[in-house]
């Protein structure tokens, strides 16, 4: 019972996917909650546990990496069976659960995060991330056009949508303005830059990955998730040794997660009323409320419960169902022809390298650095958190949303702006 296949006790686990055949062979998988869990649960930490001990794998983050990828291939081998694909798609798309989970992310880092770093970190990180986004746009397209992609194709439909944001705050939007600019189908555009989209994430997955194995092997370059150099302990997960462990508090905990689910909402009138990207509201709400010291310290605590229930009991089903349902086989194999390869993944490596050796102009680690700046190529919110789980650096959730946010929305009106101008 004390032996775990992700953080399913293994007899539980064995007894899952007896109970999932069966209801299989029935035809009695349904949509419900339970139903949901359990097979969203079983796939992911399945594919979690094969990716953490294969050899060499294990070592960039190989639990993230295959839990973010491998379901869309499962998708498309139908490999997993319609009734399974059918009721965690539906729950998925209805109950908007990917959008409660970044909130209970946000919400609960930021409000744990201490005040002074929380505020030096959130200004030094644009100088690291406004550096790697010039020279992602310098070397990729500079490539894309030497290997014969075209220099308008290749910055317009190859480097812009890796740092757009992700597909629906960013490449939907972006293909919108390119149907009416240039006179395409937004379908025929949406199609072209998918690619790029989903194999630069898959990019920053892995170099996130191999930046923090780089971090074990070089100290003095990683504040093991603290993003300030010097600046004090923003170590939200509170795990120095020696540490007494915190009072568990199961009213502070659910009074955390109505705060969480009270900021998103927030979000979501903004964008209703205002027509403000919900998520960066909700963002800049919690720092507002973090800086003007407007939650206790018993709060504060429970907040800090339900940021880490979310990152270990929801981040993997979430990748599994996000990559099952969402992101086609199609167009990711589209993004591995050599020429678009190659220019995807030298956009995503000079983008990192950028933020990297920036860091310490800044006084910010640079391991911490240059994965918030990986994030500004991610998918969104999923995106974020395929990068950050596969780093080990969840913590960074908040400076992450800020490059794909805000470094996605700029991205995409200063596209949009440049190709009405030269059309």
């Amino acid at each position: 019972m004390d032996t775990d296949v992700g953080i399913i006790p293994l007899p539980f686990y064995l007894l899952l996917i007896i109970l999932l055949i069966a209801f299989t062979a029935t035809k009695g998988v349904t949509g419900e909650l339970a139903m949901v869990i359990a097979i969203s649960a079983v796939f992911a930490f399945t594919l979690g546990e094969i990716g953490n001990r294969l050899p060499l794998l294990r070592k960039i983050g190989g639990g993230a990496v295959l839990v973010t990828f491998i379901p869309s291939l499962l998708g498309y081998l139908g490999w997993v069976p319609e009734p399974m694909k059918k009721a965690v798609g539906d729950f998925f798309t209805t109950s908007k659960i990917l959008n409660l989970f970044i909130a209970a992310v946000i919400v609960g880092s930021i409000l744990s995060m201490n005040r002074q770093v929380l505020i030096k970190g959130f200004v030094k990180i644009f100088v690291p991330l406004l550096a790697g986004s010039v020279l992602a746009v310098v070397c990729g397209t500079a490539v894309g056009t030497a290997l014969g992609l075209g220099l308008h194709d290749t910055f317009f439909f190859t480097v812009v949508p890796i740092m757009a944001g992700g597909v629906g705050e960013g490449a939907v939007p972006l293909t919108i303005g390119y149907s009416q600019i240039l006179g395409m189908e937004q379908g025929a555009a949406l199609a072209r830059v998918l690619p790029p989209i989903m194999v630069g994430n898959l990019t920053a997955v892995i170099l996130a990955g191999a930046l923090a194995l780089v971090g074990k092997k070089f100290p003095h370059l990683t504040g093991n998730g603290q993003l300030q150099a010097g600046g004090g302990s923003d170590d939200i997960l509170n795990l120095e040794e020696g540490r007494k462990p915190e009072r568990f508090d199961l009213k502070a905990v659910a009074a955390g997660g109505i705060v969480a689910v009270t900021l998103y909402l927030l979000g979501v009138l903004a964008n209703k009323l205002l027509d403000w990207p919900a998520p960066v509201v909700m963002l800049f709400a919690a720092v507002l409320l973090a800086l003007a010291h407007g939650v206790s310290p018993r709060l504060q605590g429970g907040l800090k419960m339900v940021y880490r229930f979310a990152l270990t009991a929801v981040a993997f089903p979430l990748l599994f169902t996000f990559s099952l349902i969402q992101t086609p086989w199609q167009s990711l194999v589209a993004g591995f022809a050599p020429a678009n390869l190659i220019t995807i993944v030298t956009t995503v490596v000079a983008m990192v390298a950028g933020g990297f050796f920036t860091a310490r102009w800044v006084k910010l680690h640079p391991i911490e650095t240059a994965m918030i700046t990986s994030t500004h190529s991610g998918m969104g919110g999923a995106g974020d958190i395929a990068i950050l789980t596969a780093g080990d650096r969840m913590r960074l959730m908040p400076f992450a949303q800020i490059a794909t946010r805000i470094g996605g929305g700029l991205t995409v009106a200063g596209a949009l702006i440049l190709i009405s101008i030269i059309k």
